[in-house]
C-alpha cells in the first residue's frame, strides 16, 4: 500500500465526505481497498470527520459499515441574509403570539441563527423586530372579508419594510375606491390573520394605516426614508392592544 502524505489524506477526506453524502450504504473494507489504504488508516480518517463535526455512525458487522446519521443536513441550509432575516422576523412573530403549540424550542432556533450574524447585521435586525407589533385578532367582520394578498405584493412590501424604501401604492379603501398613494413602511401590524401597514403617507402628508389585502399593488422605489418615532403611529394604534417585541 502506498504511503498516506498529507496532500493523499485530504483528498481522501474530501472523497471520503462526498461519498457518504451520498447516503448510499459503504463498507469500511471495501472503502480501504478502493483508496489503497490500511482500514486502520480509514478508520483515523472517519475520526478525523467526526472531530469535523460529520455525524458518522459505524455498525459492527464483517468489514465495518459506516453512514451518516439520518440528521446529518440539519444546520448544513445556506441561506441569504434576506432569507435568514425573514426567518427570524418569523420567529419574533410566533413567540410574540405566544401559542405553547410546536413553539417550545424557538427561543435556541433565534439564537443559533442570531449568532451567525455580524454585531452589526444583530443590531439591525432587532431594530427590524421592533417594527413588528401583534394586536389582538381580527373581529369575524373583518375576517369574512380578507383574502390572501399575491405573493409577489407581500415580496415588494416586505422589501420596502426592511429596505426602508419608499413606495408607490395603489389601494382599495372599504368602499372599492382605488387611490394611489406614496408611502414610507414604518411598521408592520398583526391582527390575526390580518396584516396592516402604518406608513407615512406622502401623498396625505399624514399617518396612514393600509390593509395589506386591500393592496392592488406596489413598486419600490429606490429612495430610502428615515424612521420615524413610535409615538407618531399612537393614535393610529388606539384599541389594538398591541405586544411590543
Amino acid at each position: 500500500m502506498t504511503g498516506a502524505t498529507t496532500l493523499s489524506r485530504l483528498q481522501r477526506l474530501d472523497l471520503l465526505t462526498a461519498r457518504l453524502k451520498t447516503d448510499a450504504p459503504l463498507v469500511l473494507r471495501n472503502l480501504a481497498a478502493e483508496f489503497d489504504v490500511s482500514q486502520r488508516t480509514l478508520s483515523r480518517d472517519v475520526d478525523i470527520l467526526r472531530e469535523r463535526g460529520l455525524p458518522i455512525e459505524a455498525s459492527r458487522g464483517r468489514g465495518g459499515g459506516i453512514r451518516l446519521h439520518w440528521s446529518w443536513g440539519i444546520g448544513q441550509i445556506a441561506l441569504s441574509y434576506r432569507e435568514a432575516v425573514d426567518l427570524l422576523v418569523s420567529l419574533a412573530v410566533a413567540e410574540q403570539m405566544d401559542s405553547p403549540i410546536l413553539m417550545a424550542n424557538l427561543a435556541p432556533i433565534r439564537r443559533k441563527l442570531m449568532a451567525s450574524f455580524s454585531p452589526s447585521d444583530q443590531s439591525r435586525i432587532k431594530r427590524f423586530k421592533s417594527r413588528i407589533l401583534i394586536g389582538q385578532a381580527a373581529s369575524v367582520f373583518v375576517q369574512t372579508g380578507y383574502k390572501l394578498p399575491s405573493p409577489l405584493l407581500v415580496e415588494r412590501l416586505h422589501t420596502a419594510f426592511l429596505m426602508t424604501r419608499v413606495a408607490n401604492l395603489r389601494y382599495d379603501d372599504e368602499r372599492g375606491q382605488r387611490t394611489e398613494r406614496t408611502i414610507e413602511p414604518h411598521y408592520l401590524l398583526l391582527n390575526y390573520p390580518v396584516w396592516y401597514a402604518l406608513c407615512w403617507d406622502r401623498t396625505r402628508n399624514a399617518v396612514r394605516t393600509f390593509r395589506c389585502d386591500r393592496m392592488s399593488s406596489i413598486s419600490v422605489v429606490d429612495e430610502g426614508f428615515g424612521l420615524r418615532p413610535y409615538s407618531d403611529f399612537h393614535t393610529a394604534l388606539e384599541g389594538d392592544n398591541i405586544i411590543l417585541p
